[in-house]
């Protein structure tokens, strides 16, 4: 085998190895594409039982709207926490729908917090929490940074991401990729009863 053919298989080799990581870390297939920065397809979805159930780091910043936000502010309700970037696609084809979510679920005591992950600049976000009339708050978040509270839940550059936050302030469930309405109701049904699936 010549030098450069073997380049190739330890580089075949290596760009599997990477891809069978990524799913184990996520405990399927999402179609997630590095050189995108977004996972795009069907969301993979993780409930965990009360017992399994932990707290994130700290999870706090300042919202697009110059606010002082954290997490700890909401103990007592349900929290679903909405990773997205305005530079991604599948963010934007999931804003509709968490939109009208949020305003639906607000009468449950459900609170919707979203993270702007990875915009250098606060003029993108911006209009696209206007254009898609999103009702909650956004930590802008241009390094990443606060995905770090959830290591062990959400891969660093899972964006679209859901997490849902039981009453207790826990991680109960999360969603890598885009998260359905239906899915994320449930999702909201779980935490709110204290249940794991």
């Amino acid at each position: 085998m010549s030098g450069r053919s073997g380049k190739r298989v330890v580089a075949a080799v290596a760009s599997a190895l990477l891809a069978l990581s990524l799913a184990g870390c996520s405990h399927g297939s999402t179609g997630a594409s590095g050189d995108q920065g977004y996972v795009a397809g069907k969301g993979v979805i993780t409930t965990l039982a009360v017992a399994d159930r932990k707290q994130p780091g700290t999870v706090s910043g300042t919202t697009l709207r110059g606010r002082k936000v954290s997490l700890a502010d909401y103990r007592g309700k349900v929290v679903v926490v909405n990773v997205w970037g305005s530079w991604c696609p599948p963010c934007r084809a999931e804003a509709p729908m968490l939109a009208e979510a949020a305003r639906a679920m607000r009468h449950r005591g459900v609170v919707f917090l979203g993270i702007d992950s990875r915009n250098p600049e606060e003029a993108g976000p911006r209009a696209f929490v206007r254009h898609y009339r999103i009702p909650y708050d956004s930590i802008y978040d241009p390094d990443g940074r606060t995905l770090l509270a959830f290591h062990g839940t959400l891969p660093p550059n899972s964006i679209p991401s859901t997490v849902v936050i039981d009453r207790q302030g826990r991680v109960a469930a999360s969603v890598i990729g885009t998260v359905t309405r239906t899915t994320l109701e449930d999702l909201v049904g779980v935490a709110a009863k204290g249940a794991g699936a």
